[in-house]
């Protein structure tokens, strides 16, 4: 069937329509929401959220900016972004592509960056919006390895993971020595994420401010665990709960004079098992690349070793580049 797309800028007025469609959606995150992008402070981005409409029905949103360059950017500000539908036939999904091209050509946009969250997330798996702008003639920009763990086995998750993972979990449940809970002390973690980032040289993505203002903005979504000895915070993980799906690992971190004790193994067991039991599907590790090589797309192999004892699986994150011409 034909479709006559319509694109027009978000304003503040769409935002209860936005939010609703992104939580029904096929392919949404929590950073397709305007209560996630709000924390940032107002002017940091040159936002330009895009609503693609067939007739009067709106049929996909796209979060995104505007950078120095004038390129177009989705996500900005985030971690994923990319065209946000319901699960919609391949035809509809090509015209609203094609909409966002010529709303580009039409502002004067002559390249527009996506960055797709990786098919796990998907409720139903479908790669139409990547096949379209394929087919479109995007390129590849950057692809990063991400490695996610799929917890089709439910509750026993913990079998599949190596020898080494096992032993190590048993041990730590066995002894007791050190233990994991549910926290709200976002300052101590941070403290001991600023710690683990300084000895790469690097900042992390968030300030405390930060978290604590996503913490307001959207509580639903986020989850702290720290691993204490006695009263000692040693470690811990910052979840994103990013739709009902995946749960992503934004921040792992650890205090390292306590890396013997293995904590970190305990906080992967002890995510697996909550979202297990919570009904998600996949558990995203993150990223893992080399951040010291010049080369982005340089894999960390230590770092994959270590996400592969949990029997986490590659999953690509990709740039698509959509050149625009006049």
């Amino acid at each position: 069937m034909p479709y006559a797309i319509t694109v027009h800028p978000y304003t503040t007025n769409d935002r209860n329509e936005w939010e609703t469609f992104v939580e029904s959606s096929n392919n949404g995150t929590m950073f397709h929401l305007h209560r996630f992008l709000d924390y940032h402070p107002e002017g940091k981005w040159n936002w330009h959220h895009l609503m693609f409409r067939d007739g009067g029905k709106l049929v996909a949103v796209l979060p995104g900016g505007i950078n120095n360059n004038g390129a177009f950017w989705s996500p900005m500000g985030a971690s994923y972004g990319s065209i946000c539908t319901q699960d919609i036939s391949f035809e509809l999904t090509l015209a609203i592509v094609d909409a966002f091209i010529v709303y580009c050509k039409n502002a004067g946009i002559r390249d527009a960056y996506l960055i797709p969250a990786p098919i796990v997330y998907t409720r139903n798996y479908s790669q139409h919006h990547e096949y379209a702008m394929l087919y479109r003639k995007a390129s590849f920009e950057l692809h990063y390895i991400s490695h996610a763990i799929d917890l089709k086995h439910g509750k026993d998750f913990a079998r599949y993971f190596d020898a080494t993972a096992r032993k190590s979990v048993n041990r730590i449940l066995r002894e007791g020595e050190i233990t994991i809970r549910d926290s709200e002390d976002y300052a101590t973690f941070h403290e001991i994420l600023m710690e683990n980032k300084a000895r790469h040289g690097v900042l992390p993505t968030h300030t405390l401010d930060d978290l604590l203002k996503l913490r307001q903005l959207m509580p639903d979504k986020l989850k702290l665990m720290l691993v204490y000895k006695g009263d000692v915070a040693i470690a811990g993980s910052l979840l994103f709960l990013a739709n009902p799906k995946v749960v992503l690992c934004f921040y792992n971190m650890l205090r390292y004079e306590y890396e013997h004790l293995r904590p970190i193994y305990l906080v992967m067991h002890e995510t697996c098992r909550w979202a297990v039991e919570n009904g998600y599907e996949w558990v995203d590790i993150g990223v893992s690349q080399d951040t010291k090589d010049p080369d982005p797309m340089t894999p960390s192999i230590g770092l994959i070793n270590f996400k592969e004892r949990f029997d986490a699986r590659g999953i690509l994150r990709s740039t698509y580049h959509l050149s625009i011409d006049p």
